[in-house]
């Protein structure tokens, strides 16, 4: 065998042998290296790529107006009003500049710092990867009265770039079809998830304005779906949009806008009577869901200029115990958008600041900005700072809890919520925990569970709805504490109160299993709105899913099959035929343990759907107003998602 080895290695493997992938070939053997992944997060970040392209063009003062279109096919049309993408001939590639720019990774004018002072799009690898994962895309571009057009199959031009027509028009259109053998999962666009993104770069560039326009679905008087997003007030208008189902404690929006040692900073922010901290920052359009220098600065900048205000003030003097700096933030909703020329991301994802300087910059504009506002309003000041006081002796009671769900969390297995039915395994990565909806439920699960890997934690009705809950009070609460002890998670460190401990983490699979009716929904949100509030890292890093038992058992003699949906169910009845008899399952409870098993729990044929936060700022936003005071708009969305709602789109 050894001999026949070292024939074979000799006969075949030789500097042939070694394949060395250019750009576009690798992008597609390797598409995740580039756009994250091929399912349906990817699938969106193709159409961001190119819209940076045009927001580029924006921020450099060369472009009012953007249209993204979504065609019938679930084809994408982007559209700008910009330069146009130069189409004469490249000097080192020997081909025009239209086609080094759609074929060459890493081309582009956004390194050109004559050309964009500061770009959108500096950790993607922009249009080229787009057309690399096409099956086919269109470059159109409208430059000094002439049209110019070069189409691409996989990423391969067709023929050289040639004018087609003139025009009065400039700008550059790029249509694109992603390529259904990469992306397996799914082709079809959200038209949520593209108006959320396009609303989004509205308010962090004032004064563009972006037409969403879906092709897909049109109205009863014939035109298409579609919407219009334009700001004239930037982050002000974002605070209002994101606050809208909150209730303020300060009058008006505080705002600063301008530059800073170099460093263009926006900021908005404002107190609402909640007990969350919201704080979302921005480098260059990138949403920094990380953070990074330019969050320290803000928070910094916050914490000493009240801090000062309150010492002044007097309105400490009685308090026994120091204010820490997440006091200063409880109720607070903030946006910190920076323009960097030459951003330095870290972080498991890329999406953390590491530029020091930016820090100095927001922390001096926070100053300024809070310093004014506090002088002109000293109604609103002293609201504020009665908000940090009571967050304070909020903080203080809430530690003592956290101590108790620390000291029961710490202990041994006898330490373990007494309704926990644990399993054998040791390795965490090997363990999934179901978080069951009633006892009776919880009672089925546990028979018809493998116990070699499968623990259940059976839970008293609706757990509390935390985000109406001062902190204290969810620390306190049973069921929550619970959660805590069963999962093995501690939270609070002595730099950060909030800090979450995941290295005891005791089931790398956290699964949300309720009925499959309204009153399951409901928990089902109550369970994800503790966990984004208070645990969201677990959801970050892949640890959250939800069950999905079915809705029908069909049954015709000794046939029998689960449905999940209507059109499922019809389905069936027709391949049945007559005398089909139906279940319909209104909870877990109905199903016996081996119809548990059989469909919801065992990982050769179950479904779970992993929860993931494709847009912290929209799912902040969704979380507040499903589980706030306000009625209007939490009727208005169920109304709107009734037939399409999906908690982990």
């Amino acid at each position: 065998m050894s001999e026949k080895r070292e024939e074979f290695n000799k006969d075949n493997y030789s500097a042939d042998s070694i394949q060395a992938l250019e750009g576009m070939e690798h992008v597609r053997l390797r598409p995740s290296m580039y756009i994250g992944d091929t399912g349906v997060r990817g699938l969106h970040h193709l159409v961001y790529e190119v819209v940076d392209n045009s927001i580029d063009e924006a921020m450099a003062g060369h472009c009012d107006n953007i249209t993204v279109t979504i065609n019938e096919d679930n084809s994408v049309t982007t559209e700008d009003d910009g330069r146009g993408i130069p189409i004469d001939m490249h000097k080192k590639e020997g081909v025009s500049a239209l086609e080094v720019v759609m074929t060459k990774i890493g081309a582009g004018g956004k390194f050109d710092k004559d050309s964009y002072k500061v770009s959108g799009g500096l950790h993607g690898v922009g249009v080229s990867c787009v057309n690399a994962l096409s099956d086919h895309l269109t470059a159109t571009v409208f430059r000094k009265g002439e049209i110019w057009e070069q189409e691409y199959e996989k990423g391969k031009p067709m023929y050289p770039v040639k004018k087609v027509g003139e025009t009065d028009k400039r700008g550059t259109a790029i249509t694109f079809k992603p390529d259904a053998t990469i992306f397996t999962q799914t082709v079809e666009y959200s038209y949520d998830t593209l108006a959320s993104r396009m609303r989004e770069l509205a308010f962090l560039n004032k004064g563009i304005t972006i037409h969403l326009v879906d092709k897909r679905h049109k109205k009863e008087d014939g035109s298409f779906e579609g919407e219009t997003f334009h700001s004239k007030e930037g982050l002000k208008e974002f605070i209002k949009f994101l606050d809208g189902n909150r209730e303020p404690l300060t009058r008006e929006v505080i705002a600063f806008e301008g530059e800073k040692n170099g460093v263009p900073v926006e900021v908005a922010m404002v107190y609402n009577t909640s007990y969350a901290e919201n704080l979302h920052s921005y480098v260059n359009n990138i949403n920094t869901h990380e953070g990074g220098t330019h969050l320290s600065g803000f928070r910094r900048g916050l914490t000493h200029t009240l801090k000062k205000y309150a010492d002044e003030s007097g309105m400490l003097d009685k308090l026994k115990f120091d204010i820490a700096g997440d006091d200063f933030r409880e109720g607070l909703t903030a946006i910190i958008s920076v323009k960097v020329q030459e951003p330095q991301f870290e972080g498991q994802t890329k999406t953390k600041l590491g530029n020091r300087e930016v820090s100095a910059a927001v922390s001096q504009s926070v100053s300024e900005m809070l310093t004014n506002y506090l002088e002109e309003h000293p109604d609103d000041a002293k609201t504020i700072v009665q908000k940090v006081i009571l967050a304070a002796q909020a903080r203080h009671a809430a530690q003592k809890a956290r101590e108790m769900v620390q000291r029961k969390t710490v202990m041994s297995i006898g330490g373990l919520p007494g309704k926990l039915s644990d399993c054998s395994e040791q390795d965490p990565a090997k363990c999934e925990v179901f978080l069951v909806e009633g006892d009776s439920a919880g009672g089925t699960a546990k028979q018809g569970r493998d116990r070699a890997f499968q623990a259940i934690l059976p839970l008293r009705g609706k757990i509390l709805n935390v985000e109406k809950a001062m902190t204290h009070r969810v620390f306190e609460n049973e069921e929550i504490k619970n959660i805590f002890t069963a999962l093995g998670v501690t939270i609070g460190t002595e730099e950060d109160s909030k800090a979450l401990n995941l290295s005891k983490l005791r089931y790398h699979k956290v699964v949300i299993m309720c009925d499959a009716d309204i009153d399951g929904s409901h928990i089902e949100t109550l369970i994800l709105t503790f966990f984004f509030r208070y645990m969201k890292e677990l959801i970050e890093n892949g640890h959250i899913y939800i069950a999905t038992p079915p809705l029908y058992l069909v049954k015709k003699g000794a046939k029998k099959q689960y449905a999940w949906s209507d059109e499922e169910r019809a389905k069936i009845m027709t391949e049945f035929g007559d005398g089909s008899k139906i279940q319909r399952y209104k909870g877990l409870g109905e199903m016996n343990a081996e119809q548990l098993w059989d469909t919801t729990m065992n990982p050769d044929f179950r479904t779970l759907r992993q929860v993931q936060i494709d847009n912290g700022v929209e799912a902040d936003r969704i979380f507040s107003m499903l589980m706030g005071d306000e009625v209007p708009p939490r009727r208005e969305f169920i109304e709107k998602n009734a037939i399409y709602a999906n908690i982990d789109a």
